[in-house]
């Protein structure tokens, strides 16, 4: 009998183990050396130069991130690079899989019931890409087309929205991911690709003729770009909102940003040209993680 209430014992300070480190991430990754980063493939915040390396703005300011985490639990941290879409990035990260995301999510009021975000880093124009040759010049010569945008991003509705608002009539298709989105309009599928603006540069400077694009219209929305956490883990988002404030006042951004989204990138070399916004500027000048809704009401 006494075997089994040791037994029980025990059973019960794991499981009470466990259940605090899924709300305490610090305590979790200092246990095991490792924390899990959410990447992506194919945003120019984020993105894949193969065989299993990432790189990036988003990406660099992670490894900051983590760098920094590294020396807050007092140990080196693995980091553990996990490819998420933009339809299982949140679940990922809810569950567990995925301890930090940083690639190119919008931080809205919907999202912020399910996850934690950091500070904004990257304030987001949403463009429309389309061939050179098209004709297509403005939203207006939408009507009649077929137009490209990606699943589970806030691009579709504000796709819809526009549609409605200008009384367009145009076709939708949806890519699983980005470089599935942007295919669609490279192979004539789609007339047109809507999405944020730094991954349509992304992914018109790594196609096989990047002249052959032209990014065009109105800027339909400004949003603003943020990693995310779990949430209910505030000493986790003190952290890593304390590692983002260092590196905009130290500077480490302004070179990442300048490396990464102005100056040429791997693996073209080809150069993005997404000057700094005078928005994102003052997100860095300013740490906040307002939603979008916060700026759409100026």
């Amino acid at each position: 009998m006494k075997k089994q209430l040791v037994a029980l014992a025990v059973t019960a300070l794991a499981v009470g183990s466990a259940l605090a480190q899924a709300n305490d991430t610090l305590e979790k990754i200092k246990s095991s050396g490792t924390i899990s980063l959410g990447v992506r493939d194919s945003s120019a915040l984020s993105y894949t130069v193969g065989g299993g390396k990432y790189v990036g703005f988003h990406t660099l300011m992670g490894e900051n991130i983590v760098a920094d985490l590294s020396k807050k639990v007092g140990k080196p941290l693995k980091i553990n690079y996990v490819l998420v879409t933009s339809q299982n990035r949140i679940p990922l990260v809810q569950n567990g899989t995925v301890d930090l995301e940083c690639g190119s999510t919008t931080n809205n009021a919907t999202r912020a019931k399910d996850v934690e975000f950091a500070y904004n880093t990257y304030m987001e124009v949403v463009r429309v890409a389309v061939k050179a040759n098209s004709g297509i010049k403005d939203l207006k010569d939408l009507g009649g087309k077929t137009v490209a945008t990606t699943t589970g991003t806030t691009s579709v509705q504000i796709l819809r929205k526009n549609k409605r608002a200008q009384g367009i009539d145009f076709k939708e298709v949806m890519g699983k991911d980005h470089s599935d989105s942007f295919l669609l309009l490279e192979s004539g599928r789609a007339d047109a690709f809507v999405m944020d603006a730094s991954i349509l540069a992304k992914n018109i400077s790594t196609a096989k003729n990047p002249k052959d694009f032209a990014i065009i219209g109105p800027e339909l929305s400004v949003e603003p770009i943020a990693c995310m956490m779990r949430k209910d883990d505030p000493n986790f988002a003190k952290a890593v909102n304390d590692s983002i404030a260092r590196q905009a006042k130290d500077g480490t951004l302004a070179k990442l940003y300048d490396q990464w989204m102005v100056k040429p990138v791997p693996p073209a070399d080809v150069a993005l040209n997404l000057p700094l916004s005078a928005a994102t500027k003052e997100a860095w000048a300013k740490p906040n993680n307002k939603p979008a809704e916060d700026f759409a009401a100026k």
